[in-house]
């Protein structure tokens, strides 16, 4: 029941039909992409997934890390599973040829990350920073530093981690104060207390690479003093060979929620004499070459989400199926399956359709950072970047508030049972519950999409998605079938109110700041809800189309359908509200002061 089966068919549908995965082989650059090569690829993710990452997920939650003198130690099975991950070509799927990876598309990578945080988020985490981290160094890292360290990180011999936050800093890295001081032979000695540093150690590999947020002696205050270091846990030879142990060390290990088997530590830099660390890039450039890794980092967070949404899906509804509570209130029958009841069915669909929007909006801009990166044409590679990050927030936050929303369900449908851990339910939900923190926390998601992606252009990249959405409505109600037409009308008004609403923020930014600030969260589940729609509409015109022609798998299409109708009648009014929630403000709170709480 606590199994897990890669969504195959979905993903190959979304990353066709909705990401636009079978023109990425005309790009130059991505001309191994082709169909036969994906089928390849992801029916062997899905066996991998499956047979070793999976069956010890709840051997990690349960058994946990554990800090020792010699560092911190995996669970039982961890080591071994990560060493078959790396000699399959898993971590470098998406990185470049020239650095020991595969060089595919961010299109198909998608399908495999996914696949891999669902089998087990613990487990995905390590991958997941040492992929931002490879960005980072692409980016900024000299030649001489590409060469020492690029290749072992992109195959995953070894892992890469962000020092970011402190204990007096959070999310405002402004008060960051670990130091670097520089020495005569160009490298700096790193002093400073990190928190919160997944896979900050571990015994998987035997090198990590840390980069590192630092201040120069001379940087000036705030966020425009930061640099950027690469630390290594052991300094390497001239000959690539490991060296000294580096003045980095892990001297705790925080005890969490949930993601057992994903060691978060506190890391501790210099206690010794100072780490040895390399600047990367220029100097007090170091949140700009941050939010390379971030950027990776939040549209993985929100892949998480959505994975987790996908295992929760998959374990209830085998719950369901199995269950016999009841009579049926349609046939009188009794003791039947639970998912014959309505609200169960009810709670089953909701999970599945906000699922499946979800992954279209990631997988979608998955697409959208393929043709950023490979376009010639300057126009249409800002264009697709721009709308790529544009889309980010809204898969991160999205992403990320769906999966504790559908793992919840998931622990309702399973009644009392899931809330006992044997059955695997709960640890979902506390699983999941991180992913609105960390990377950005929803309300930061909510401000990054409001100030700096809505209003950084005055709106002109939303008003490309407002009209591509509006090209989906019309196409919709051009159908013949009622059901595309219904879902046609229920996106139409949707957008209507997500563009009143973007109207009012605008006309609001300036003189209602506060006001604006407060409507920054419901603006962005109102900018998810249609998205959502608009990729659940794409999707069903796409399943009428092979089901006008008789084409595929039948049953299928026609549930695509069925799910996208239910999303369209469920979620999509909910659009009004947000908006109204929106252009509320904060009118309760004017003139009150603290007291109202």
């Amino acid at each position: 029941m606590n199994e897990y089966r890669a969504p195959v068919k979905d993903m190959r549908f979304v990353m066709d039909e909705l990401a636009g995965f079978k023109e990425l082989s005309q790009i130059p650059g991505y001309e191994e992409a082709t169909p036969d090569v994906a089928d390849a690829i992801l029916e062997e993710a899905a066996r991998f997934t499956s047979e070793v990452i999976a069956p010890l997920n709840q051997v990690g939650d349960k058994q946990g890390c554990k800090l020792t003198p010699n560092g911190v130690t995996t669970p039982p099975g961890w080591k071994e599973a990560y060493q078959q991950f790396c000699e399959s070509g898993w971590n470098g799927i998406a990185s470049p040829a020239d650095f020991g990876g595969q060089g595919l598309p961010d299109t198909l990578a998608v399908a495999v990350k996914e696949m891999v945080c669902s089998a087990s988020l613990s487990f995905s985490l390590g991958p997941l920073l040492t992929t931002g981290a490879v960005e980072a160094l692409l980016t900024c890292a000299s030649d001489e530093l590409k060469a020492i360290y690029l290749e072992k990180m992109v195959t995953g011999e070894w892992t890469g981690t962000m020092n970011l936050t402190e204990p007096q800093a959070g999310s405002d890295l402004a008060l960051i104060r670990s130091r670097a001081e520089p020495q005569a032979d160009g490298s700096y000695r790193i002093f400073g207390q990190k928190i919160f540093i997944t896979y900050g150690d571990h015994d998987m590999t035997d090198n990590i690479v840390h980069l590192v947020l630092a201040r120069l002696p001379d940087a000036p205050a705030g966020v425009k003093g930061i640099s950027m270091f690469l630390v290594p846990k052991f300094l390497v030879n001239a000959d690539g060979s490991l060296g000294a142990r580096n003045d980095a060390h892990c001297i705790a290990l925080e005890h969490k929620l949930g993601i057992h088997a994903s060691p978060t530590c506190v890391m501790a830099y210099g206690d010794n004499g100072g780490a040895v660390g390399y600047l990367l890039g220029e100097a007090n450039r170091g949140l700009e070459y941050m939010f390379i890794m971030m950027n990776e980092a939040r549209l993985g967070v929100g892949l998480q989400g959505i994975a987790i949404g996908e295992r929760a899906y998959q374990q209830a509804l085998a719950f369901a199926r199995e269950r016999k509570q009841g009579r049926d209130a349609v046939t009188g029958e009794a003791l039947v399956t639970i998912d014959k009841h309505p609200d169960i069915r009810r709670m089953l669909m909701l999970m599945k359709c906000r699922v499946e929007a979800c992954r279209a909006m990631a997988y979608y801009a998955s697409g959208l950072l393929d043709r950023a990166h490979a376009t010639v044409e300057p126009e249409k590679r800002q264009k697709s970047l721009f709308l790529a990050e544009f889309m980010i927030p809204i898969v991160k936050g999205g992403g990320t508030e769906m999966g504790i929303d559908v793992t919840s369900l998931g622990l309702q449908i399973h009644g009392g049972m899931g809330y006992i851990e044997e059955t695997g339910a709960a640890q979902h939900w506390r699983d999941s519950r991180i992913t609105t923190i960390y990377e950005g926390t929803t309300g930061i998601q909510a401000n990054d999409l409001l100030f700096r992606k809505l209003m950084r252009d005055q709106g002109a990249t939303a008003k490309v998605v407002f009209g591509e959405i509006q090209a989906t409505v019309q196409a919709l109600a051009a159908s013949a079938k009622p059901e595309l037409q219904a879902i046609g009308q229920r996106l139409g008004s949707a957008l209507k109110a997500w563009v009143a609403a973007s109207e009012w923020l605008a006309a609001n930014a300036k003189t209602g700041l506060s006001g604006v600030l407060t409507a920054a969260v419901p603006y962005m589940h109102l900018a998810v809800t249609v998205c959502g729609g608009w990729f659940m509409g794409k999707a069903a015109l796409a399943a009428a189309g092979y089901l006008d022609k008789g084409e595929g798998d039948q049953p299928f299409y026609r549930a695509k359908i069925a799910t996208a109708r239910f999303y369209a009648d469920q979620l999509l009014p909910q659009a009004a509200a947000f908006a109204e929630t929106v252009m509320a403000g904060d009118a309760a709170l004017a003139g009150v002061g603290d007291e109202v709480f």
